[in-house]
């Protein structure tokens, strides 16, 4: 959405960037009565935060099933209000962001489960431990009974930002960029009528062309473009 994202409190005259704190509050009095002294721009990043610090305190005291439902609430609420435009400049797709979208996911397999395997626990732990963080497990670490999740999370994850890269080249126009996107989209809605049963390579590439795809948008960088078109050429051959 378009906003007057510097604002200036009617009541103190503070500055504040609602850009960076989210907040319609004045933070030196406390009023929302405020005007905006910038001209309208396009904002869809959000200041939310995500820490699973709560839900790691969890992992002694409650079942398996229990931290999952915990685990997959809170990465879900991350996951649906962080935004990728940050006062009209394209944000990179981000691993902290697709370490939630993933961890959402397994927690979700995990807590359905009748029965969860050693190597999928283990996952799940790990997952929990890092993924604020930004660090999620290699493709290749990924157990063939959670691969799944992977899947989905990338193609949920190439979905929400490429929908955000379209409305950024609305004010910026690139043909290429917008044709990969194309191409991209293409690939994400196989895997997704797939249910994300595809080896976590394939779902990586499906990020990586999309961090590229923005980069490239974001900081005109010709070389990311560049391997944005190679890796979907290599997505080409099948998922």
């Amino acid at each position: 959405m378009r906003v007057r994202g510097e604002r200036e409190c009617k009541d103190c005259g503070t500055h504040w960037s609602y850009y960076d704190t989210g907040s319609i509050v004045c933070p030196g009095c406390g009023s929302v009565r405020s005007v905006g002294v910038d001209d309208r721009t396009e904002h869809t990043a959000s200041a939310v935060e995500f820490d699973l610090t709560t839900a790691r305190g969890l992992v002694d005291d409650v079942t398996l099933s229990e931290l999952a439902e915990e685990v997959e609430s809170t990465c879900a609420d991350y996951v649906r209000r962080v935004g990728f435009i940050h006062a009209g400049e394209l944000l990179v797709l981000d691993d902290e962001y697709l370490a939630a979208a993933e961890l959402r996911h397994v927690a979700a397999d995990v807590g359905r489960a009748l029965r969860v395997s050693d190597a999928e626990e283990n996952y799940f732990l790990e997952l929990l431990a890092s993924a604020d963080r930004g660090d999620r497990p290699a493709p290749a670490e990924v157990p063939d009974s959670l691969r799944s999740a992977r899947g989905l999370a990338a193609a949920e994850a190439v979905d929400a930002y490429g929908t955000e890269v379209r409305r950024y080249l609305e004010d910026h126009p690139d043909r290429t960029a917008g044709t990969l996107l194309g191409r991209l989209d293409e690939h994400r809605k196989r895997v997704a009528a797939l249910d994300g049963d595809v080896s976590p390579r394939t779902a990586e590439r499906l990020v990586r062309v999309a961090q590229d795809v923005g980069r490239a948008v974001a900081e005109d960088d010709e070389s990311a473009l560049a391997r944005a078109q190679q890796r979907l050429d290599d997505l080409s051959v099948g998922v």
